[in-house]
């Protein structure tokens, strides 16, 4: 069979889901991605992409549901760029992302022999974030219109002309995700089922501040406008919620009244910042903060230990879930308590407090100054005094630390997406820990890592842990203990 072409429909069973989220099937050797295929589903697809090796394919029709195939509950589902496996029910998201980790060590990692352990799943499907960051910008003009036109709002979620600038200045801004693919299109989210209640209330209160005050989106093509994000956070155990307004300018005389409105809505409001960011960077974080009312940071619980969060420190965005993985790493350990351990990549300092209870000493290093304070701080608050704190990167820090002359029995390594820098790991090479504990959000950068570090390191892989951290998402968490192989 010739190679198939843009435009032609074809008819194939989806065998796979790829990392994105997309189905994967083949016609006659010829691979396709579907967006919004399933494992099972026998579909009828035309090819909007025609590659050498592979092509993308648009959903025609369903010609036989996948038995795990259900409707997806969010209005958004489909254009909004977050929540992608909603259609997927969950026992086989849960069965696809261990299989997806078990894949990627063995076929990008070359690593074998290992104990792939049953994935945790979440104990809340919806419901369960607790940060969420929405975009806001200017709604899309229809050409030859005028006046600005909002993305289409929820059922039951119109928002009332009250007087305060009518139709037009009410459809002057969105506040939402952006749609899926789609850098440069927002979607004006109404409900976000991924946050509480509460969070959703206070994602419509400041909408309509925003609105009734007739406040500019920031626009990147031309480069004005002030609002950018609106952050918001909240403390699951704690009840308390913060919202972080991200603006171009410091305009703290027209957000300073958003306090007491969100207040009003929320009682349980407790943090109201505003960071400004002047760059054209598309980042929710800023070069200086304001505050506009209550504290500059709310508290969470995890672990018997209460945490302080600021707007741009981070934090595991699933409490209950955070519970589990953080059970799991300190088990993972076996710290007898006279260990000195180090917490690569450390945040605001849950893991290293934890550790702290169970070891001598522990040196925490992140890079971001306003989570190495929140750690600091946390470590005050609850008591503990067998931590140090160090910001700078990584690649950085751990080297020196190594040529100073400070060993360390264990490492745990919670690193971003992209995972170790190379001179980070070999830094952690030279070190040579009889443990590592590596807490990984990306399967890819994990099994690259873990493989770098078996394969030229002196380590076997023991076991990996899958933790579906984000229900309806293709991310995958996963906690690997790799252990030093003896002369």
């Amino acid at each position: 069979m010739a190679r198939p072409k843009r435009g032609e429909a074809l008819v194939l069973t989806i065998d796979d889901l790829a990392f994105g989220g997309e189905g994967v099937g083949r016609a006659d050797g010829y691979v396709v991605f579907v967006t919004g295929g399933i494992p099972g589903d026998r579909l009828r697809v035309r090819l909007d992409q025609a590659r050498s090796r592979y092509g993308h394919g648009v959903i025609e029709s369903i010609e036989e549901a996948s038995p795990h195939r259900v409707q997806a509950p969010c209005p958004y589902f489909g254009r909004c760029g977050g929540c992608r496996l909603q259609h997927i029910a969950y026992p086989a998201q849960l069965a696809l992302k261990s299989k997806q980790v078990a894949d990627v060590l063995e076929r990008l990692g070359d690593v074998a022999g290992f104990e792939l352990r049953p994935i945790i799943g979440a104990p809340e499907i919806y419901g369960y974030r607790n940060k969420m960051e929405f975009t806001v910008a200017p709604a899309r003009r229809p050409r030859g219109s005028a006046a600005p036109v909002a993305a289409p709002m929820a059922s039951g979620g119109a928002r009332p002309a009250d007087g305060s600038g009518g139709d037009d200045a009410q459809a002057a801004i969105v506040v939402g995700l952006h749609e899926a693919n789609r850098y440069d299109s927002v979607l004006d989210v109404e409900r976000c089922l991924l946050q509480s209640d509460g969070m959703n209330a206070l994602l419509d209160e400041a909408r309509r501040f925003f609105v009734e005050q007739g406040l500019s989106a920031y626009d990147q093509a031309a480069g004005d406008g002030l609002l950018r994000f609106l952050m918001l956070r909240e403390g699951r155990r704690t009840g308390e919620a913060m919202a972080n307004v991200v603006t171009t300018a410091p305009a703290v005389s027209d957000l300073a009244p958003l306090t007491e409105r969100l207040r009003a809505r929320v009682p349980r409001t407790s943090s109201v910042v505003m960071n400004v960011n002047p760059r054209k960077a598309s980042v929710a974080t800023g070069v200086e903060e304001h505050l506009l009312g209550g504290r500059d940071h709310i508290r969470e619980e995890i672990g018997g230990l209460t945490f302080q969060i600021s707007a741009n420190s981070f934090f595991q965005t699933n409490t209950a879930q955070a519970d589990r993985l953080f059970a799991l790493v300190l088990e993972s350990t076996g710290l007898r308590g006279g260990e000195t351990v180090f917490d690569l990549y450390s945040g605001t300092g849950a893991i290293s407090l934890l550790l702290a209870r169970r070891c001598r000493w522990v040196y925490g290093i992140e890079v971001a100054q306003a989570a190495v304070d929140d750690a600091a701080r946390n470590a005050a608050a609850n008591g503990i005094t067998n931590c140090t704190f160090l910001a700078g990167e990584v690649r950085f820090v751990l080297p020196s630390l190594v040529a100073s002359g400070v060993s360390a029995d264990l490492v745990v390594a919670d690193p971003p997406r992209a995972g170790f820098h190379p001179k980070a790991l070999q830094a952690l090479g030279r070190l040579a820990p009889s443990r590592i504990v590596y807490v990984s959000c990306n399967p890819g950068t994990l099994a690259r890592d873990v493989g770098e570090l078996v394969r030229g390191g002196g380590y076997r892989l023991e076991w990996v842990q899958p933790v579906d951290m984000f229900p309806h998402t293709p991310h995958i968490e996963a906690v690997a203990r790799l252990d030093r192989v003896r002369p």
